[in-house]
């Protein structure tokens, strides 16, 4: 799965983007979203996924279940 960002909780602080191993992260109309497709939760890079751990709003960097979990090539 990849994680997404709760568009209606974000704040548009900008702490995950440059956090993001991938690329992932991106503005959006002032708020920050995830590209599902670079999204590799961080496996292979950190033990915990970046977005997560510095987003300040607690569960606004979320898994999203509409996407298969990540497999490494």
């Amino acid at each position: 799965m990849t994680y997404k960002i709760v568009a209606s909780q974000c704040t548009g602080c900008s702490a995950c983007e440059p956090e993001c191993p991938n690329v992932a992260i991106y503005e959006k109309d002032g708020v920050f979203a995830i590209n599902p497709k670079k999204c590799t939760e961080c496996i292979g890079y950190f033990d915990d996924a970046q977005c997560v751990a510095v987003c300040p709003v607690e569960k606004t960097c979320v898994i999203d279940t509409s996407y298969p979990r990540y497999q490494a090539a």
